[in-house]
Formats: C-alpha cells, structure tokens, sequence
C-alpha cells in the first residue's frame, strides 16, 4: 500500500442560485475524502473565486474502493441552518494509480456540475487535483 498526499485546489464556482430571502448567496465548500473533511472560506458572490488548497493523506490501494472526493456547495445563513446548494463528484482512482506508479499525477482544473437535491443542474465549480506520493 503507497501513502501520499492527495491535493485539492479549489478555483471557483459560478451560477449558484441563491436560497435566502434576499436571493443572496454565500457559498462555501465542504470537501470530503474517505472520512477527512476541509472546509473553504465563505464567498459573497454567485460566482465565487476561492483559489484555495486543501490536503488529504490518500492511500492507494486503501481500505474500500471508494476513491471519490465529494464537494458539498452550501449557502452560509446567519438566521437559520447553512443551505444545501447542490454537490459534485470527483473520481480519482486512476490518478491515484498513476501517481503510486509515477511519484505524481495531476488533474488540471476542470469544471464539474454541482447538482442539488433535486437532481438538477445548480451551477458549477472549477476544481484540480494533484496525488504526490510520500518522499516525492
């Protein structure tokens, strides 16, 4: 089993659709890897630009073969409970293959629908991820 550290840069988002009474949003990320959690700053924007890093220890072949990051959109309230706005899935299995055989891989930014409870489209967000593997 190869350990290593699994890198999420989280870009920005656009078209999220506000839920509050004023039909303001304030999105933020919560990012989910096998049980680790990472939260992103608050946004005051529909299109937010967040340009942020978050660290995950992966391990590849791991326990369970659930190699997804989950990336949960919410609406930060003041009043009342945060808002669901909708999530994305990431697979990485492949590039966690990768790097275990090549000390590193990378997925560039890319976009990734943001689908809500719903199970329709509510916005986007830009998201790369990068799996170096320990002592590279």
């Amino acid at each position: 089993m190869a350990i290593g550290i699994l890198e999420v840069n989280l870009v920005n988002g656009k078209g999220f659709r506000g839920k509050d009474i004023l039909g303001r949003i304030d999105p933020y990320v919560l990012i989910q890897y096998k049980g680790q959690e990472q939260k992103s700053s608050v946004a005051k924007s529909e299109s937010p630009v967040w340009n942020e890093k978050f660290k995950f220890q992966a391990e590849y072949p791991g326990s369970g073969g659930d190699y997804k990051i989950i990336l949960k959109v919410m609406d930060k309230d003041t009043l009342s409970a945060d808002d669901f706005i909708g999530q994305a899935t990431i697979y990485i299995k492949d590039l966690l293959a990768f790097g275990v055989e090549n000390g590193r891989s990378e997925m560039w930014p890319q976009k990734y629908s943001v689908v809500g409870a719903n199970l329709k489209y509510n916005g986007e967000i830009k998201v790369g991820v990068t799996f170096t593997l320990e002592g590279h």
